[in-house]
């Protein structure tokens, strides 16, 4: 699978579509997300053309990965879900339900989330 420009997460990127932003530096943009699943729903994504973690993974500079990381965890702290918990979630692929092809995680917290997946 290749990179599709015209994807929703490009879009914001370029300016084309606001967005409530949370934070940004050179490698990382992070908002809010518009359904938001828990008091805290921040959508955070690298600013190259990434399209799951394992690209991001192999394609991205260092620079680029430690800045992801570390602005997941100045959201989390400033936001003040790293004390009493949160989920980082990075759907990828159909059976993962990924909704966006431009890798992103979900960083959700503010109230108890309940079990990671039901039990079949």
């Amino acid at each position: 699978m290749s990179y599709d420009p015209s994807n929703i997460f490009a879009r914001i990127l370029r300016g084309e579509i606001p967005c409530k932003k949370v934070f940004e530096d050179e490698h990382v943009l992070a908002f809010e997300d518009i359904r938001p699943l828990a008091p805290t729903h921040v959508l955070v994504i690298p600013k190259g053309p990434y399209i799951s973690v394992q690209d991001f993974a192999e394609q991205a500079g260092e620079a680029e990965i430690v800045a992801f990381v570390r602005a997941v965890g100045r959201i989390a702290r400033e936001r003040g879900i790293d004390a009493t918990g949160h989920r980082i979630l990075a759907n990828h692929g159909a059976d993962g339900r990924q909704e966006v092809p431009h890798f992103h995680l979900h960083l959700v917290g503010g109230r108890d989330l309940g079990r990671m997946l039901p039990r079949e």
